[in-house]
């Protein structure tokens, strides 16, 4: 008898709260390799928070984080970073880099304590470039991006990294509609490949197009955790976002549009 794959990453009973205001309770989630998780809900929800707290970056509340069945508190920090990664919401830049040197950031990971980048990394950095579309920029300067630009790099570093676990704060940041589905599918295709991917999207249609599974917070310490389908109702939705939505189908796709 074949046994399941053991999760990338686990949550349980996972309890949250930020200046006195609880952000969920009792959260479960499993992440399995092939799988997208989306965390979506209304502006403070706590989404950032939750996807921080599953980088190991933040202790819950209450309840346990897992990373290849192991806590945080197991793992050796290079270890962990080679294991997961993470895409922050915002790519502050102090200092005046080429492209290139930005997205090999990503490969520190793998290096030794006194270890400089070999050809193999720069291979694996030009590749993750290429992969977003910004091959040809690898030399320019990281102050001289346009936004969009700039996120796209930020992509390519932790594809650079090859965490088995992706864990991305908002992607489509600064991105246009191109853009958009272009990264989408990039991670999108990663996790077909057998990598576990969650992210935060704040558009509900994006979340129906490319997530398996869905947390819904709902801004008031309610979650709920579970398939696309079951999550993404138009009832659980208007409560979440505060207002009335109405679910259409739309060439086989479900999409939800403001009352």
């Amino acid at each position: 008898m074949k046994h399941p794959a053991a999760p990338l990453l686990e949550a349980s009973h996972l309890a949250l709260r930020v200046g006195g205001c609880r952000l969920c309770g009792d959260l479960d989630l499993c992440l399995r390799a092939g799988e997208c998780w989306v965390l979506l809900g209304p502006n403070g929800a706590g989404k950032t928070t939750l996807l921080h707290t599953l980088a190991g970056l933040r202790a819950p509340d209450a309840g346990e984080v897992r990373l290849d069945g192991r806590p945080y508190a197991a793992w050796r920090g290079q270890q962990a970073a080679r294991f997961r990664g993470l895409l922050a919401q915002q790519q502050p830049d102090q200092f005046a880099s080429t492209v290139l040197e930005t997205v090999l950031v990503g490969r520190h990971p793998h290096l030794g304590r006194w270890g400089w980048e070999g050809p193999e990394d720069e291979r694996i950095a030009r590749a993750a470039l290429d992969s977003v579309g910004l091959g040809e920029l690898a030399a320019r300067d990281i102050l001289s991006l346009s936004g969009g630009e700039r996120q796209r790099v930020a992509l390519a570093a932790l594809l650079a990294q090859s965490p088995r676990v992706l864990l991305l704060d908002e992607p489509t940041n600064h991105l246009d509609l191109r853009y958009q589905i272009a990264v989408l599918d990039l991670i999108r295709a990663r996790a077909d490949s057998g990598h576990g991917v969650v992210m935060v999207l704040h558009d509900i249609n994006l979340a129906a197009r490319y997530a398996d599974r869905i947390v819904l917070l709902d801004g008031r310490g309610g979650a709920q955790a579970g398939t696309r389908d079951e999550v993404l109702r138009a009832d659980l939705l208007g409560a979440a976002f505060g207002h009335p939505l109405v679910r259409h189908e739309i060439d086989g796709r479900a999409a939800f549009l403001p009352a």
